[in-house]
């Protein structure tokens, strides 16, 4: 664990008044352990817990997870397996194989059983202990009850989404390497598009382009012509036509970190329409990145947006929000959207966008990351954000 998460958790400890917080989602029990069980992705009813508390960092897994813990997480203090499942350390020399052996040999029945024995390993027998909404099943919550009725358990999603919400310098970085993989990817399929190429062809092309460079594609969307207004869809066998608006909204995972980068092309010299439109969201999105700064106010941003792209082409321009944080999770808090009333801190990380979508008529999204400093917004992207020409 990085200092910066050190840091953050105790501070969430502290002002909360937590002996332990204990991570149920994905995403926080990889930010207190740096851990991601496959296993949880597979069947999203599997169960772990990641409990940090002022004595260390304690770990519950499916047993299946255990042989991963034991090469991916040396740096957790406790590791409780539950559960059964059989598995072959070999002859055990290896430091890796002695640990899955004692875990293995010393589980826990179940859940609840691993999660008591993880808090009582960190020294918490009794008080407030913050714990995920969601993650942990009512089954659980009752075992812990039953075999610690000194500890109440208590919600912790909004300390966890606190501590998460300024970015360390490790995260800085691999946020920033998703955004540079995400973006030289595009630039890949970008060279190959041209009449016939269809979406599934070019959202293939930059799945392949990000895992040659060491990330994991997610949601990719590559929409064209008319399905370019589409806000959300899987890439279908829709091909390129002259004329046709290409709407990238695409990302990736680098460590853990996401990325999600929106660009817009058009086959051919783009109509005085597709032109306007696209400098009037450039515009909005420029309005947007110059009021964030730390103490500025999330839904003046949003004013400031939505304000711009009226004024430079699009009249009636409306938006629930024009962005929001990125980090572990694609959205994290806090948004930029009307009457926000958050006030944005140095080293918050937000995706800002304005995009446009008209059914019939096409999509036009640009969206890019920045860092919150005392100074503005400093931009991580490094592509052109202009409407790129294909020819």
């Amino acid at each position: 664990m990085y200092p910066h998460q050190i840091e953050r958790l105790t501070q969430a400890l502290e002002h909360d008044g937590f002996e332990a917080l204990v991570a149920t989602r994905p995403a926080n029990v990889f930010y207190v352990s740096g851990f991601r069980s496959l296993s949880r992705a597979v069947d999203p009813t599997t169960e772990l817990f990641a409990v940090f508390a002022p004595r260390g960092v304690a770990l519950v897994v499916p047993a299946i997870d255990g042989p991963a813990v034991a090469v991916e997480s040396a740096s957790v203090d406790h590791v409780v397996c539950y559960g059964a499942f059989v598995y072959e350390v070999g002859d055990g020399r290896d430091e890796g194989a002695r640990r899955v052996g004692a875990w293995l040999q010393d589980r826990a029945a179940d859940p609840a059983e691993g999660l008591v024995r993880a808090l009582a390993a960190l020294g918490v027998r009794g008080g407030r202990v913050g714990l995920c909404a969601a993650g942990a099943s009512e089954a659980t919550r009752r075992g812990v009850a039953a075999h610690l009725p000194s500890v109440s358990l208590l919600d912790a999603t909004t300390a966890f989404a606190r501590a998460r919400v300024v970015k360390g310098p490790w995260e800085l970085e691999c946020l920033a390497r998703a955004l540079a993989i995400a973006e030289e990817s595009v630039n890949e399929v970008l060279q190959v598009l041209k009449p016939g190429v269809g979406e599934r062809e070019a959202a293939t092309l930059y799945e392949a382009e990000v895992a040659k460079r060491g990330a994991e594609p997610c949601a990719t969307l590559i929409a064209m012509g008319e399905r370019s207004a589409l806000p959300a869809a899987y890439p279908s066998a829709r091909a390129l036509r002259p004329g046709d608006l290409v709407r990238f909204g695409v990302g990736c995972v680098f460590q853990g970190y996401r990325s999600q980068v929106a660009r817009t092309a058009v086959m051919g010299e783009p109509t005085a329409l597709q032109a306007t439109r696209h400098a009037a969201i450039l515009a909005g999105q420029q309005a947007a990145i110059d009021a964030i700064r730390s103490g500025g106010i999330a839904g003046a941003v949003f004013e400031a947006a939505v304000r711009a792209v009226r004024g430079a082409g699009i009249p009636g321009y409306g938006r629930h929000h024009v962005g929001h944080g990125i980090g572990l999770d694609g959205v994290e808090p806090p948004w930029l959207a009307p009457g926000g009333d958050t006030t944005l801190e140095t080293g918050m990380v937000l995706r800002v966008e304005t995009p446009y979508y008209e059914h019939g008529w096409g999509g036009l999204g640009v969206t890019d990351t920045v860092l919150v400093t005392t100074h503005g917004a400093r931009v991580l992207n490094r592509s052109e954000r202009g409407l790129v020409i294909l020819d």
